[in-house]
């Protein structure tokens, strides 16, 4: 790799892992405050802390950029890391979209419960 080159890949490498670095410092945070539960802040330190590997690691970082048959490492990393968050945000569309299910079964049955208390004559239910 050319002395250009390799001082704009060693850029960022340090770039990602000051990122990696805050991503992780920010999740255990608001993980501490408890603005975020635990099981959704395990996908968040999880890809943290593979960018942060990657970025230290510059020989992996090579190794797969060959593997892959990418010209430059730094394709290589902007790569891993579109995937970890393609991957993260995946996985919390799936959770959204099972509490959204979990809604309208849940307005569902407060509904059936609110008709059967009308029909029954009880009017003392709190709305």
């Amino acid at each position: 790799m050319a002395g250009p080159e390799r001082l704009i890949v060693d850029r960022l490498l340090n770039i990602i892992a000051i990122m990696a670095l805050m991503l992780i410092g920010l999740t255990l945070g608001t993980l501490r405050r408890a603005h975020i539960r635990v099981e959704y802040s395990v996908s968040w330190l999880a890809g943290a802390l593979v960018l942060l590997g990657l970025s230290l690691s510059r020989r992996s970082l090579e190794e797969m950029s060959a593997i892959i048959g990418l010209g430059s490492p730094a394709l290589a990393l902007t790569l891993v890391v579109g995937c970890v968050f393609v991957i993260i945000f995946f996985r919390f569309t799936v959770i959204i979209s099972k509490l959204r299910d979990d809604n309208v079964v849940l307005a569902q049955r407060v509904a059936a419960l609110e008709y059967y208390r009308k029909n029954r004559g009880d009017e003392g239910m709190v709305t």
